[in-house]
């Protein structure tokens, strides 16, 4: 495409400058044998071979008989024309004068990239898909009946005539008409990238560059003008910092790729660097279509160290630009942003120098001045005068450092003082004295609670014991009565439960006897049967 300051013909001047139409029935060239097309072989032995210098259409028809002398002297073969040569111009005049015959008139649809009006009116743009892209120029007649202001990433539907445009040797398009078909593919699927991304939250994160960076990570092309101009910008403002350049493609179908692995790399070594730059030169749209992919944005946002971008120029925006955290609008502006804490230093440190380089020469120039008027003996004078103010000095001096050194001392004995206090509370001899009387104490309230304890419970023994004895059966016995076993050792509760001649045993209160039954009685009815 034609830079602004280059000079565009016309249309006027395009087809002023246009040769006339020839017809559209133009000579044939012969017809060229193929690969593998050859002479038929001659019937006779005494033919001659045809001679190498002929051209192949000759060679490619021998006759099949010899010819008579007379013919075969008026049959000799006539030197081959010589191929025309063109000049450049006149090539591309021809090349154009083909391609306008054949596209006078089409109509194209795609996406506009790349928008640039001129300042004399005159518009020139790209025309894209996703397969190929056609350089478009639209003159300030057919511009200036726009209803709409174009821009990229608008699809539009161009009519127009196809030609070439012979300073650059370059095919175009002179567009006469523009019609807007809606917002392209491409940017529209830009677009709702970033909002998606905006809504999960890649896009708020801002965090503060280091002011005094050490080392400075740089993702971008070895070949790009980007990372000469972050060269001479950093060793113009900051000649100690260190670059560490990773290479990546900035366009093309591995950009976003490379770029990416770029970031994660600093990333995983957050140690070698303090801040990252992303940073490629000025481009059309397609061309830094790859810093709004997806992966890019994600590994800018996670990675572990700031990033700071300069893509394009200043108009250019792109994805990689909102996920970082400064975006800058060129490569120069982002070093000068990165190394701007170094540089105002280094400017003030120059302009203090050099204040204090005139404030020496006035200074000098103004003893110079003075002393030229004062005779040796005023000198004189006046040097005994400043060397006993400057005793007087010294004395007053002194005395200030006496003073302050006794404060000092005195303010030193309190604290020694108070430590020694400390430290005599804290001496191990106090502190075992202190616990061998907590210990004792224990010791005391442990024996009178231990005392106390088993009191207590002796008295809770014996009255359980009593309860316990109150309660036995041994008890019953004590007051005549016995307990009858059989030999079995089973308690005999009724005389049916023995018969005459069993032996059996009965226990009383102190000691046990063995006895055999004579006879067995019916137990005698009791006093409530009798009183019934």
């Amino acid at each position: 495409m034609a830079e602004k300051d280059e000079k565009i013909p016309t249309l006027a001047e395009l087809r002023a400058s246009r040769p006339a139409r020839r017809s559209s029935r133009r000579p044939q060239p012969p017809a060229l044998p193929g690969l593998f097309a050859f002479a038929e072989p001659l019937t006779e032995p005494e033919a001659q071979p045809v001679s190498a210098s002929l051209s192949p259409s000759v060679a490619s028809s021998r006759p099949t008989a010899p010819l008579p002398l007379q013919q075969a002297e008026e049959a000799k073969p006539t030197p081959a024309e010589a191929p025309r040569i063109y000049k450049v111009g006149e090539l591309v005049r021809h090349i154009r004068g083909i391609v306008e015959d054949g596209f006078a008139g089409v109509t194209v649809e795609g996406e506009i990239s790349n928008w640039r009006p001129a300042s004399s009116g005159h518009c020139y743009f790209t025309l894209k898909d996703a397969q190929a892209q056609l350089q478009i120029v639209m003159f300030r007649a057919q511009a200036q009946r726009l209803r709409w202001r174009p821009k990229d990433g608008d699809a539009v539907r161009l009519t127009g005539a196809v030609s070439v445009y012979e300073a650059r040797g370059q095919m175009q398009m002179v567009a006469e008409r523009m019609e807007q078909l809606g917002l392209g593919a491409l940017l529209e699927a830009t677009r709702q990238l970033k909002e998606r991304l905006r809504q999960e939250g890649l896009f708020e994160r801002e965090r503060p560059l280091p002011p005094f960076p050490r080392c400075i990570g740089i993702v971008t092309s070895l070949q790009g003008a980007a990372l000469r101009d972050i060269v001479k910008v950093c060793r113009r403002r900051h000649a100690a910092v260190n670059l560490l350049v990773y290479p990546a493609a900035v366009q093309g179908p591995n950009c976003s790729r490379e770029v990416a692995a770029g970031v994660h790399w600093f990333s995983r070594h957050a140690s070698l660097v303090d801040v990252v730059l992303v940073a490629r030169g000025g481009g059309s749209w397609e061309d830094l279509h790859g810093f709004d992919a997806e992966e890019v944005a994600r590994a800018i946002a996670v990675c572990e160290v700031p990033v700071i971008t300069g893509i394009g120029h200043a108009p250019d925006s792109t994805i990689a630009d909102a996920a970082a955290d400064l975006c800058a609008p060129t490569p120069s502006a982002a070093a000068e942003i990165v190394t701007a804490a170094q540089h105002r230093i280094e400017e003030r440190i120059l302009r203090l120098e050099e204040r204090l380089h005139r404030a020496g020469r006035y200074e000098l120039l103004r003893a110079q001045q003075r002393f030229g008027r004062l005779s040796a003996e005023m000198v004189l004078r006046r040097a005994e005068d400043g060397l006993r103010r400057r005793a007087q000095r010294l004395d007053e001096l002194d005395l200030r450092t006496e003073s302050a050194l006794r404060r000092r001392i005195s303010t030193e004995e309190s604290r020694v003082s108070r430590l020694e206090m400390r430290l005599r509370q804290r001496h191990p001899i106090a502190v075992l004295s202190a616990d061998r009387l907590r210990f004792e104490a224990a010791t005391t309230r442990l024996e009178r609670f231990r005392h106390t304890l088993i009191d207590r419970r002796s008295s809770r023994l014996e009255r359980a014991t009593l309860r316990l004895e109150a309660m036995s059966p041994l008890r019953v016995l004590d007051r005549g009565y016995s307990l009858v076993y059989t030999n079995e050792g089973t308690l005999v509760r009724s005389a049916a439960q023995l018969h005459a001649g069993q032996a059996m045993m009965a226990r009383f209160s102190e000691g046990s006897v063995r006895a055999r039954v004579e006879s067995s009685e019916q137990s005698l009815p009791s006093a409530e049967q009798e009183t019934r």
